[in-house]
């Protein structure tokens, strides 16, 4: 038996129990609502981690301890933004909008709640949201792809090719049979996995360099400037790094966690759980790559993969330290985290093209039935689409993740904010603040830079749109104000 087939073995139980997963949750499927939300009915600890899981991609386990690993403790910046804008996103958008869409036509996507909120009847704000969704979530979804093509590709020695069907099959599987359900339940197994992978791993790597003053003084001799938050940074360069956390506001995948609660009053247990399990899970992250400059100082003969791709930081050392069952389990986790965040993508997607463009324009009149077949198919598509995009093996993870993130976070972060705390905003302005959001962030990216995260001029400018076109023309009518108070007194009433 050869040192990757108890891994082999791990990988295919681990599969097979999300797929199982998925076959229970095909059962309770019955309707569209179901398929997309779960039927509202998602308790606070499963509400807690699928937001988290869904969250934490690839990038968790990959990107980040690549990054410090390559550049010391200056990377964790991210870290730190991430938990701010992971906070303030719980603390004021997920209750809120948890009634906002209950109260605005039941909706069940963001292009929907958008649609009803500002009684949209020429249905731009639908078309629009649903591409901007389709566009950046089509990128993120293929850096999901290149994160798992990468673990089968180190794990088994597989060619990038094989990697990426491999590494993308078994998520399709169980988002296609499944839909929300499956997507939540898998997640909380997924986020348990990927906790006592964060919190093992580095106490593990930090006893192999013998232990925590030994670990601390390799790092230091190997480059002391490895433990200065400020190495080579400048003001902009922190401030792009903390921005990521404006991006939480306008996810798709993590929003729609706070839209599928049962109810407003399960959201501060939910978020105390998910807070807690984020920070012990970035801490870990950051640890696996600060403790893996030690290890691999002081053992370079080993080193080469990493130094190669440092985001093969995670995968090395536990093949290197643990028993190969024990290493099939903490990249299982790898799994766990990719898979988590790929069927979110792909069921919001999948959404999408279901509910906004399908039954708005094509079938208004189709069955219940007939729509979660069609949204099963539009999973299949966007999988296939997002397989391609990932197809050149130069691709980076943390890359792709970021362009994808900021779209999100310029195009929606303001309109969902704005949309659920000011009942003075208009169609006019949601539409003005995703189209310079999203403008933004495409033009920054390509033509300007300046170092800067485009998400900051995107985030600024969007904002801006928001208050000048929301003030230009009718403001918003009776009846909108009237929806928007009813559900402001019912999640006032649910926090006393």
């Amino acid at each position: 038996m050869t040192a990757s087939t108890p891994m082999l073995i791990t990988f295919v139980v681990y599969i097979a129990s999300m797929v199982l997963i998925g076959l229970v949750a095909y059962l309770r499927t019955k309707n569209l609502s179901d398929y997309i939300l779960g039927g509202r009915s998602i308790g606070s600890f499963v509400t807690a981690l699928s937001a988290g899981a869904s969250d934490m991609s690839g990038w968790l386990l990959m990107g980040l301890p690549g990054a410090v690993y390559m550049s010391g403790l200056s990377e964790g910046w991210i870290a730190i933004g991430l938990i701010v804008g992971a906070y303030l996103n719980w603390l004021l958008v997920a209750g809120r909008l948890r009634v906002q869409t209950e109260h605005n036509g039941n909706a069940l996507t963001l292009p929907d709640y958008f649609t009803n909120r500002f009684e949209d009847n020429s249905r731009i704000l639908r078309i629009f949201s649903a591409l901007v969704i389709l566009v950046f979530f089509t990128i993120y979804c293929a850096s999901g792809v290149v994160a798992g093509a990468r673990l089968f590709e180190s794990t088994f020695g597989m060619s990038y090719e094989t990697a990426l069907w491999a590494g993308a099959a078994a998520t399709i599987a169980y988002t296609f049979i499944g839909g929300f359900l499956a997507v939540s339940w898998t997640d909380t197994v997924q986020a348990t996995l990927m906790i006592f992978a964060l919190i093992l791993t580095p106490v593990i790597v930090m006893l192999a360099t013998g232990g925590a003053d030994a670990t601390f003084a390799a790092i230091e001799l190997k480059d002391a400037t490895n433990f200065d938050m400020l190495k080579g940074a400048t003001f902009v360069g922190v401030i792009s790094l903390m921005a990521w956390g404006l991006g939480y506001f306008g996810q798709p995948h993590i929003l729609a966690r706070f839209m599928a609660a049962d109810s407003v009053k399960s959201i501060p247990a939910a978020r105390r759980i998910s807070m807690t399990w984020m920070i012990l899970c970035l801490g870990g992250a950051v640890a696996v790559g600060f403790f893996g400059i030690a290890y691999f100082s002081a053992n370079p003969d080993l080193a080469g993969p990493v130094t190669e791709n440092p985001e093969r930081v995670f995968i090395e050392l536990s093949k290197l330290l643990f028993n190969p069952w024990i290493a099939g389990i903490l990249l299982s986790a790898i799994l766990a985290a990719v898979m988590s965040t790929l069927s979110c993508q792909l069921l919001v997607c999948s959404s999408a093209l279901t509910e906004d463009f399908y039954k708005a324009f094509l079938r208004k009149g189709a069955s219940q039935s007939e729509l979660v077949w069609v949204g099963r198919g539009m999973v299949l598509l966007v999988a296939v689409v997002a397989i391609l995009l990932a197809s050149n093996p130069e691709n980076r993870v943390l890359g792709l993740v970021s362009y994808a993130w900021a779209g999100f976070g310029a195009a929606f972060g303001p309109v969902v904010i704005l949309s659920v705390m000011w009942k003075g905003m208009t169609r006019n302005g949601a539409l003005a603040g995703m189209i310079v959001g999203a403008v933004t962030v495409v033009v920054w990216k390509n033509l300007i830079g300046l170092g800067v995260y485009e998400i900051i001029p995107g985030f600024i400018l969007a904002t801006l749109a928001i208050l000048v076109f929301s003030r230009i023309g009718n403001g918003p009518s009776k009846t909108m104000q009237q929806r928007f108070d009813v559900a402001e007194k019912e999640y006032q009433d649910a926090q006393a």
